[in-house]
Parts: C-alpha cells; structure tokens; sequence
C-alpha cells in the first residue's frame, strides 16, 4: 500500500529573518513548496528576533555567520535525517562561515538537494580570491537568481537554472498618512525612502544626495553592518537634508509614505526593493549595478541614479502622465515576477529531476 506520508523538504541557511532578502526569498520558496506537497522545515544557525513561521526550525550551532567553530557533524546529520530533499539557500554559495559551507555540502553528497545561489564568491571583490565556493555534486540541482550568475556558474562548469525572485502581486495598501505623522512629516514634504541596510554596496551616501539634489527628507530603514558604523555616521551627519534613520516592519506603510524610492546600490544579486516598490506603485531610482539592466530588460522604466533631470521631470509632471508610467511598472511586475510564475519554474525544475511527490 502506497504511503501517505508527504515527502519532507529541509530549507537550510546561516540564518533567517524578517526582513533579510535571502530569508523572504527562502520563505516564498517555502510556500511554494508545500503547495506541492511537500511538509517543509527549516535549520539554520540562528534567527533574527521577529522570526515567525508555523512550520518546524531546528537550530544547529555552527550554522551561523558568527559562529566560532564548524557544526558537529552528528548534529548536522541529525538536523537533516529523513529529510527527501533539501534546499541550501546561499549557505554553500558566499564564504561567510567556510566551515559551515564544507559541513553541509559533505551531509549532502550523493542526496537530492538545490543549491539556491544569490551571491557567490567572485562577485564580491573581498571573497574573489575564494574558489572552493560553490560546490557540485552529481545528485544537485543549481538554482541562480538572475541570468548573469547562471552564466558565470556555466563559464565554471556548473549548470544551473534561473528562477528570479518572486512576489505577491497585490501586496496591501499601507496607511500613508499615519506613517508620515509619525516621521514628523508635512503633506508637502518630499520623502525619499531608501529600504536597506547601510552596507558599502548599499551606496548610502549617493542616496543621501539623491534627497538632497530633490530638496526632500532621507529615510534609511536599516542598521549598519559589517563594520559600517562609523562612515555612515559621517555620511549622515554631513547630509545637507533632513534624515531619517529608523526602522519600520510594516513594508506596505514603508512604501505608502514614500514620493521616491531610493537604491543606487553599485552590486545587487537581484534586488527586491525596485520590484516591491513598483507593485506599491512608487517611482524608483536605481544604480547602475550589472543585475539592475537584466531587470529593467523584463520592461521596468526606472530612473537612473546618476540623471535625475527625468525623474525631477516627472515629479512635476501632470498626474495622469506619473500614473501611467506608476501603471506600467507594475504590469511587468505582474507579469514577469509573480509568486505563481516563479513557483511554475520550480515545480517545473523539479518535475524534470523527478523529484516532485
């Protein structure tokens, strides 16, 4: 007699948190997954405070960024026993804790897993002299998320699929007003959100002269990280605006109260923000990073970080025109990057691999 029982599906990562790009692509994947009939779990090394999911998390030490030693291998072995495939999201992908990239890739030699890829080593110019990173076996699956990645895994002997990121094309409509009372804002102030965290690639400082060459207020949501402390400190102290550097959960009330969308980042592995911005229906202006033209090739038109003539054009353009081109974003959006679509390619990936329940 066949049995009923619906295969598992282990989603592994150095962490996973609310707001980190990584963990709410892993978390779409998730959902993805068990609509197929998968029962999903997770492990990891850590979680950020708010992690909140219904489905089981095991917590293996020496998983984590910080971690000061490699997992047991037991332990390791333990977290993963019974699993019938197994996701690595970015774990076996950028060296930040190379023991930990080494210990899963050994518990999964020879087992049925996809190796989901936002950022290898060459791609960072303080990780390019790492070579060992990403790993391959016969028995995985390669997943990038952007064509540029794919095609250098392939000049590197290592096939992989592309499955751009995915996201809910009606997100809710946040409380404009409200959120702007609380940041202390007029009905006429200009507000340029930029949604990240201050890290070098993150570009803040051109962010900040963005608002400044808008005459608007700079809102940074994230914290500083990776030792970035003390230059944002500079950056922000020099700015010739009002800023603003606090953080909101609530990404719907985030865009709500933004005029402008910030991210002149100068390397992305996809993005999110843009998109997300683009369904809220909110003007975006981007950095020239590689991954940004691979989007804007799906059909977005966003405005460029370095000529803000266009986007000051539009600001003060009629209404009907600035909502045609809000409109327009948004279709491709819908179109190109939907949870749905993103969720067929896996299911296609996977019915290819035979690994489907």
């Amino acid at each position: 007699m066949p049995s009923t029982t619906a295969p598992r599906c282990t989603i592994v990562s150095f962490r996973f948190g609310p707001t980190d790009g990584v963990s709410v692509v892993a978390r779409n994947w998730a959902d993805a997954l068990s609509g197929m009939g998968f029962e999903v779990d997770w492990v990891a090394g850590d979680v950020e405070p708010d992690w909140t999911d219904e489905r089981p998390l095991t917590l293996v030490d020496g998983l984590g960024i910080d971690a000061g030693s490699p997992p047991d291998p037991d332990e390791l072995a333990a977290a993963l026993a019974g699993s019938d495939l197994v996701v690595v999201e970015n774990l076996c992908t950028i060296p930040l804790n190379p023991g930990a990239s080494t210990a899963v890739a050994d518990a999964l030699r020879g087992r049925p897993a996809i190796m989901h890829h936002h950022d290898p080593p060459w791609q960072r110019d303080h990780f390019a002299h790492v070579t060992e990173l990403p790993p391959d076996d016969d028995r995985w699956l390669h997943v990038t998320i952007n064509d540029l990645t794919r095609r250098q895994m392939a000049e590197r002997s290592i096939t992989a699929t592309t499955i751009r990121n995915g996201f809910g094309t009606n997100p809710p409509g946040g409380d404009r007003q409200s959120t702007r009372d609380r940041l202390g804002l007029s009905a006429d102030d200009l507000l340029v959100v930029h949604p990240v965290r201050a890290i070098p690639r993150k570009a803040v400082g051109r962010a900040v002269a963005i608002a400044e060459e808008l005459d608007a207020t700079y809102w940074l949501l994230g914290p500083a990280e990776d030792g970035y402390g003390p230059e944002l400190a500079r950056e922000l102290a020099a700015a010739r605006c009002p800023v603003i550097h606090a953080p909101l959960a609530d990404r719907a009330d985030i865009y709500a109260a933004a005029d402008v969308v910030a991210f002149p980042s100068t390397w992305e592995g996809f993005g999110n923000p843009p998109v997300e911005a683009s369904l809220a229906m909110r003007p975006v202006v981007v950095g020239g990073y590689p991954v940004v033209h691979e989007l804007k090739g799906l059909g977005f038109s966003w405005f460029d970080a370095d000529d803000l003539g266009s986007l000051r054009a539009w600001l003060v353009s009629p209404p009907d025109s600035r909502v045609d081109l809000l409109a327009a974003n948004r279709a491709v959006a819908v179109r190109e990057l939907s949870l749905d679509r993103m969720a067929d390619r896996l299911e296609s990936l996977l019915f290819t691999a035979g690994w489907l329940p």
